[in-house]
């Protein structure tokens, strides 16, 4: 029997699928804007239009799940859920829609997972370090056979851009203060594990960095599978930050490469990445579209075998 295997997970940014059969073959890949963090960082709940749109969307993967005769599953939620009050009311009626409430794991957790995922097209496991720059979140991965570590830091595109930039666009002064912010808690990660510093190779993952990709080679049409393993410098990094960070919204979505449902945060994105780079000295990273989802499926599948 061909087993089929699916994972979600539900960020503070997006709410993403994967659907592989048996052999490895990806039969769905999903990244879809839903915005359950909006706001979280000034209410400190996840508002009743995010939650609607949460489970809108996940009412949509459900019928792929279906279709696809999936058999094994998990779900997992992320920073917005773990900080927000409300998170066992929106639990619960995503068990309506799924038979089970999402697994809520921890920013350590999280990152494991999406070490795993993000260099699982990697031959060599040299010594890696993993940035994922989620929506109210980033975690920074060091291994190389296995993890050595994982830190999730509270800051990432979504609650960034919600805390520290209110113009459009927005003041230098924003910029520095929500790099500044990103930095220091670089900083206590760089003095606490020396080894983010000693790797032979850094990997990028998540939304913020794809897209900076995809802005940087001027994609007309997103496609994250032609990113896969694009070398992205930290010149080519600034450089997309200073141009999306000096335009007002309704120039920045005619980027090629921006879509327009992270337009409005990207630049909060491009700050925590800019943030990481510069403080660890990184002048290249290797941009990987796996992730949280292909550890997921990764771990599945292992139950199996």
């Amino acid at each position: 029997m061909n087993e089929v295997f699916a994972a979600i997970d539900i960020g503070s940014n997006s709410t993403n699928l994967l659907i592989v059969d048996q052999a490895g073959k990806t039969l769905e890949r999903i990244v879809r804007s839903t915005r359950l963090g909006a706001n979280l960082t000034s209410t400190g709940v996840l508002s009743a239009e995010s939650i609607r749109r949460t489970l809108e969307c996940l009412n949509e993967y459900e019928s792929l799940i279906k279709r696809h005769n999936v058999l094994r599953r998990r779900t997992v939620a992320t920073a917005a859920c773990r900080v927000a009050k409300n998170t066992a009311e929106f639990f619960t009626a995503v068990k309506k829609i799924s038979g089970a409430e999402p697994e809520l794991i921890s920013g350590e957790i999280e990152g494991a997972l999406s070490f795993v995922g993000a260099t699982s097209s990697f031959n060599d496991k040299r010594p890696t370090l993993v940035v994922d720059i989620g929506g109210a979140s980033t975690e920074l991965m060091v291994g190389s056979e296995t993890l050595d570590f994982a830190v999730s830091l509270p800051f990432g595109a979504v609650n960034i851009t919600e805390s520290e930039l209110h113009r459009d666009p927005p003041r230098p002064e924003e910029l520095t203060n929500a790099i500044s912010l990103v930095s220091d808690a670089v900083d206590d990660v760089a003095h606490n594990y020396p080894q983010v510093s000693q790797v032979d190779r850094i990997v990028g993952v998540a939304g913020t960095i794809v897209t900076v990709a995809a802005v940087e080679v001027g994609q007309k049409v997103f496609d994250a599978n032609s990113l896969h393993e694009l070398r992205l410098t930290r010149e080519a990094v600034e450089d997309v930050f200073r141009t999306l960070a000096t335009e007002p919204l309704k120039d920045r979505v005619f980027n090629p490469g921006l879509p327009s449902d992270r337009a409005d945060i990207i630049v909060g994105g491009c700050c925590v990445l800019v943030a990481v780079m510069r403080r660890l000295q990184i002048s290249e990273l290797v941009v990987s579209q796996y992730n949280l989802l292909d550890g997921l499926i990764s771990e599945l599948r292992k139950k199996t075998s």
